[in-house]
């Protein structure tokens, strides 16, 4: 429940503080009267004060010298001048001075309702200048942000898109010399697929409030979801299976490295593990941490034909290359681990920046 607002009344008449003071708290204003300008300053110091009602008249300084040192307060309350003065240039310097409103203060007492009108107006208004400017700081802070994440972003779409026309010219000069109209499309569908796993990053970026880092566990997700889709339309019916540690998270450039890798070492896994007519296999892809917390281990796996990872590549070679690059950008290097059947590609990596 809020507190009611705390009301500072100066005035060196205790008698008329005690009147102001009953009027006000039977509008639900707690009030504290005080009845100098020096004590009012320091109790201003203290604090929970919500608005100021400052006399005119005082012994030894006027309401005018002490507006001045309570406007120059870190965060000072507003004030309502109340002056006897029938001058009214008190009234109108006690404006440029910076109070909020002022009260004639009158014989008959009138001048307590008054105030009393005046000070929740001036709260109302001192409540919405409040709220507007802390609107202002929410809008200056969300456009610093955007800016700060559109400059990140765009870095990062400057380096994906580097990457990108590297693979293509890695893939023209890969197939520059045959004429094979099936190897010329099969270049266009693992072009197209090593582009996917890049999109697939800054899909994600765009629908993130962070734009340093990747939840892997969603981004491999979507990048199996599109690369069994656009190897099976390309014949090859295997199953691809997912085993990502859940609140795994890479820094963006990382996380494209890693997604290029697998991306080839699936597509492989699509051409050459189950070569016979028909067959049907499955590979799978997995990322967790090791037994020591601190490496992150990749692995692409299946129960094919077997490659140990030497003697000489299938194909281009080009993957190959593709892959030692992207592992090199990870401070890695890919590893194959005998199993029974199949073909078991390994990457350990540093987990430092999940």
């Amino acid at each position: 429940m809020n507190e009611p607002p705390r009301i500072l009344y100066i005035d060196d008449d205790p008698g008329l503080g005690r009147l102001v003071k009953r009027a006000l708290e039977a509008r639900g204003y707690v009030v504290e009267h005080v009845t100098s300008g020096d004590e009012g300053l320091r109790r201003l110091d203290r604090g929970g004060i919500a608005m100021v009602a400052l006399d005119h008249h005082m012994p030894g300084q006027t309401g005018l010298e002490v507006l001045p040192r309570i406007r120059a307060l870190a965060d000072p309350p507003p004030v309502v001048y109340v002056t006897g003065s029938e001058d009214s240039r008190v009234a109108v310097a006690a404006l440029k001075a910076g109070a909020v409103d002022y009260v004639w203060k009158d014989v008959q007492g009138h001048f307590r309702e008054l105030l009393g009108e005046a000070i929740k107006t001036a709260l109302e208004a001192d409540r919405l200048r409040r709220a507007k400017e802390e609107a202002d700081r929410q809008v200056r802070e969300a456009k610093e942000r955007a800016e700060v994440l559109l400059r990140e972003v765009n870095h990062r779409v400057a380096n994906s898109l580097a990457l990108v026309a590297s693979l293509v010219a890695m893939q023209q000069r890969a197939v520059a010399s045959t004429a094979d109209p099936v190897a010329a499309r099969d270049a266009l569908v693992e072009t197209q697929s090593r582009i996917s796993a890049i999109a697939q990053v800054h899909r994600r970026l765009y629908t993130s409030s962070d734009v340093t880092t990747i939840d892997m566990d969603a981004y491999l997700a979507g990048l199996m979801e599109e690369l069994g889709t656009a190897l099976r339309a390309a014949g090859r019916e295997h199953r691809l299976h997912l085993d990502a540690q859940p609140g795994l998270t890479m820094p963006t450039d990382k996380a494209v490295s890693v997604g290029v890798i697998v991306t080839e070492l699936v597509t492989n896994a699509f051409k050459y593990a189950y070569p016979a007519a028909g067959e049907a296999g499955q590979v799978r892809v997995a990322l967790r941490h090791g037994t020591d917390a601190s490496v992150l281990r990749l692995t692409v796996e299946d129960d094919g034909v077997g490659w140990n990872g030497e003697g000489t590549a299938k194909g281009t070679g080009l993957g190959t290359r593709i892959v030692r690059a992207m592992a090199s950008n990870l401070g890695s290097t890919l590893t194959y681990e005998r199993t029974g059947s199949g073909t078991r590609a390994v990457l350990d990596m540093e987990a430092s920046g999940t």
